[in-house]
């Protein structure tokens, strides 16, 4: 075991609020972490990331140990120094994406072969070689190796699965380095099926990690089936530990789930939709690519920090989407990083108040009543060009 230590702070119903200690800092909780799968940010420099509020990034094992590879990244001081971000780094172990190559991986006891999407050269990944690899890497948290079965998928199916997953979890937790301040989260698997899950936390808790990860939602079951898997699992898991939902999600999924107990979220989404013009306010989302912004003075939110609302207009945006320029999706994902690291902080300061039920409802009609009507925007706009 390591000194990496989650330490409460607030608990409000299920919903939690702490810090997370690590070698490269602390962590508070509920909190997103950014997709930096190769090694940065799309469209963000690190100290814009930093900007945003995010206190921790996610990297990807899969993606850099093909391109530029784990010894390169040592060689240039690890992934810290490579890109700038003295912060915790989270780096995925590659289960999910090995696992979504279909036919070009092959799946045994002991590991996938797997063919490169970028070149077509054959690499192999077991649960030795994915931990070593997050090493090289120097992850501050590092995740097992795992297998992530795409759903639908029977239960049969689902329990092999799960099984080999405990299995590799093992031969993961054997193969980490204990370091101060750095450690390992496994991974609960098991589908939607009730007591899949159940076996998987007790055959984690019995190996033991310093944090622990839900796999396997957010995959097409939709968010009710995704709730009450979470309603089953997140109790069961250790108090004293983070608890983590891999690859979620839209803001509602993830108010639902520190709504919960969960305690930190990663996913592509705010990134992704900065690059194609969607943004994500307290009252919902914009594509600003649509026409009605071609001349609207207002940014994108009254109440938002970045540079895209307190500097440009929707108009400007729209302008520049609509003009294939690269600034576009630059602003606007600062736009969403900022808005997903804002809403954590909203979160976390219900739950210190005791007040997460009612903020959560509070949200979710905003979101629900739309854009802002020019009658209710709250003044004063722009400041008028000198």
């Amino acid at each position: 075991m390591t000194d990496m230590k989650w330490i409460a702070h607030a608990q409000d119903g299920q919903a939690r609020a702490g810090i997370l200690q690590t070698a490269h800092g602390d962590v508070p909780t509920p909190s997103f972490m950014p997709v930096g799968t190769v090694g940065t940010v799309k469209a963000m420099m690190a100290e814009s990331v930093r900007a945003t509020g995010a206190g921790i990034v996610l990297g990807n094992t899969y993606h850099l140990m093909l391109r530029p590879g784990a010894e390169r990244v040592r060689k240039l001081g690890g992934l810290h120094r490579m890109m700038d971000w003295p912060g915790p780094i989270l780096t995925d172990s590659g289960g999910f994406q090995v696992m979504s190559l279909g036919a070009l991986r092959k799946l045994d006891e002991d590991g996938v072969t797997f063919n490169s999407h970028i070149d077509g050269s054959k690499h192999r990944l077991t649960p030795e070689s994915s931990t070593d690899i997050q090493h090289a890497l120097d992850a501050t948290i590092t995740m097992a190796f795992d297998e992530c079965p795409a759903l639908p998928a029977t239960p049969e199916h689902l329990a092999q699965s799960m099984e080999r997953s405990m299995r590799w979890a093992a031969r993961s937790r054997e193969a980490f380095v204990p370091r101060s301040g750095y450690g390992q989260f496994g991974i609960v698997q098991g589908g939607t099926e009730p007591e899949l899950r159940v076996q998987s936390v007790k055959a984690l808790m019995d190996i033991g990690f310093e944090g622990y990860a839900i796999g396997g939602l957010a995959v097409g079951e939709g968010q009710a089936l995704m709730f009450q898997t979470l309603d089953v699992t997140a109790p069961r898991l250790p108090t004293d530990k983070s608890r983590y939902l891999m690859g979620v999600g839209t803001p509602d999924d993830m108010l639902g789930a520190v709504a919960r107990g969960i305690d930190m979220f990663d996913c592509v989404m705010p990134t992704r939709a900065g690059r194609t013009a969607r943004a994500y306010t307290e009252r919902g989302t914009l594509n600003l690519r649509n026409a009605r912004h071609a001349e609207d003075l207002r940014p994108i939110s009254p109440t938002c920090p970045c540079p895209a609302c307190t500097k440009h207009s929707r108009a400007y945006l729209h302008h520049l989407f609509r003009a294939g320029e690269i600034l576009a999706p630059m602003l606007l994902t600062w736009h969403n990083l900022t808005y997903y690291q804002r809403l954590m902080q909203e979160m976390r300061a219900a739950i210190m108040g005791g007040t997460f039920e009612a903020t959560a409802q509070k949200m979710r009609d905003d979101w629900g009543r739309g854009d802002w009507s020019l009658d209710e925007w709250p003044q004063p706009r722009l400041p008028p060009v000198p």
